[in-house]
């Protein structure tokens, strides 16, 4: 027996002890407080493809101090964020520093007060989340045909799921102050049809990127998230296809689908636009939803953007056969937003 399964095991008991006492403890002290809180009628719902700009938007949109948000620690603890942002947070926030003093994917700070995706915190709740297919990656079709596209669920799934996740809204509606929430889940560009039936009144902002960059950029972050979470190997073609598939599937699902959406609620935002005029975007976001306030906030906006002025993005090679594939299987999108497209031939093998 490898020497290091007991201590192994004893971690995890100790861990999975230890996090169940702070969340019966979170239920006990929060658990009708929680159940009595009601979130704002109309969220706003950042969505868009992995890798489009969807947490550029989020961490500027944020700073609109009207607005509320799911945190990083709170994703990160989502069953007793509300008793553990003491000494549990302080402790995360010095292993952070020490450890990831940047996200993994990009150079972007990982800061546990910044905004941050829902989706994460869906996924340590519960096993209703696409993400779970990084730790299970022979099975990430089955996670993201169910959970995000939720074809193949049963019903009582379904609610089950619902309720997961209006539990984590309550919870970020609570610790802040019951503010109107602005949340970002790259899997909600699918899930259209659920949350209208949730929150009719919502407004959704979606963000699109060029398809070139973001098949770079998305095949970038699975072989960087992958060796770090997977507990199965997987051939790097299966990752690729993947990677080609679930894009087409999800931006054809929200192209079905934004007519559902009433007129006035959604807002279509170009990420080249908006990298290069932030604040005529942001004031382009404002007027089309209906959002007051944009005067006020403009000076945080400006705080914000000058923060990260130094900010460098990855850089990717785009060669003949990136360009030939994206082409082939995403060239719908480049014409449906309008982007160059692009040969084979124009770029040096």
């Amino acid at each position: 027996m490898d020497r290091e399964f007991l201590p192994r095991c004893l971690f995890v008991c100790a861990s999975t002890l230890f996090t169940g006492s702070l969340r019966l403890g979170e239920r006990l002290r929060y658990g009708r407080a929680i159940r009595r809180t009601e979130i704002h009628p109309s969220p706003i719902f950042i969505i868009g493809h992995w890798r489009s700009g969807t947490t550029f938007l989020h961490h500027l949109l944020c700073r609109d101090k009207r607005f509320g948000y799911l945190t990083t620690f709170q994703a990160m603890a989502p069953g007793f964020f509300l008793i553990g942002g003491g000494r549990i947070k302080r402790f995360l926030e010095r292993e952070t520093r020490k450890r990831y003093p940047t996200r993994l994917i990009d150079n972007v700070p990982l800061l546990l007060d910044a905004p941050e995706e829902d989706e994460f915190a869906l996924a340590n709740m519960s096993p209703y989340s696409f993400l779970h297919g990084f730790s299970f990656p022979r099975r990430v079709r089955y996670f993201f045909e169910r959970y995000v596209l939720l074809e193949g669920i049963s019903h009582a799934e379904l609610e089950r799921w619902e309720g997961t996740y209006l539990t984590l809204l309550r919870k970020a509606t609570l610790a802040s102050g019951g503010k109107r929430l602005v949340l970002k889940n790259c899997a909600n560009t699918a899930r259209i049809r659920v949350l209208l039936r949730l929150f009719p009144e919502a407004k959704f902002i979606h963000i699109y990127r060029n398809p070139y960059r973001v098949f770079l950029s998305t095949l970038h972050l699975h072989r960087t998230v992958l060796p770090r979470s997977q507990l199965q190997r997987v051939d790097p073609r299966e990752i690729e296809e993947n990677v080609l598939e679930f894009y087409e599937r999800l931006m054809k699902r929200y192209l079905a689908d934004r007519h559902l959406i009433p007129a006035g609620n959604l807002v279509e935002v170009r990420f080249e636009d908006l990298e290069r005029a932030p604040l005529d975007e942001l004031r382009r976001i404002y007027g089309e939803l209906r959002l007051p306030g944009f005067a006020a906030a403009e000076p945080d906006f400006r705080a914000y953007l000058r923060s990260v002025s130094g900010y460098r993005k990855n850089t990717y090679r785009l060669d003949p056969a990136a360009i030939a594939v994206v082409n082939r299987r995403w060239g719908f999108a480049l014409e449906r937003w309008g982007y160059e497209r692009l040969e084979p031939e124009q770029v040096p093998s």
